[in-house]
């Protein structure tokens, strides 16, 4: 059995076990997902000085008892 060569980041997974390590190792949280998606397309030189505040923010808002129920379109509810 040979040993498969590194990947480089960006490479497509090789297997379904790399894709399901990939979602495992997703964070919970949709904005911090989304901040992750964001700030690989929007370099830090274009960042405003209350960039990661900002983040920071949404990111404990839902942290902070709020519920996502349904399906896209629908806001967060308070319990």
């Amino acid at each position: 059995m040979s040993e498969e060569p590194p990947r480089a980041m960006g490479d497509p997974p090789l297997e379904v076990r790399d894709i399901v390590e990939r979602i495992e190792q997703r964070p919970a949280n949709p904005v911090t997902r989304a901040r992750l998606m964001v700030e690989q397309e929007v370099p830090p030189a274009r960042r405003g000085p209350g960039w990661d505040r900002h983040w920071r923010e949404l990111e404990a808002y839902l942290e902070d008892g709020c519920v996502w129920r349904g399906g896209r379109g629908d806001g967060p509810q308070s319990d």
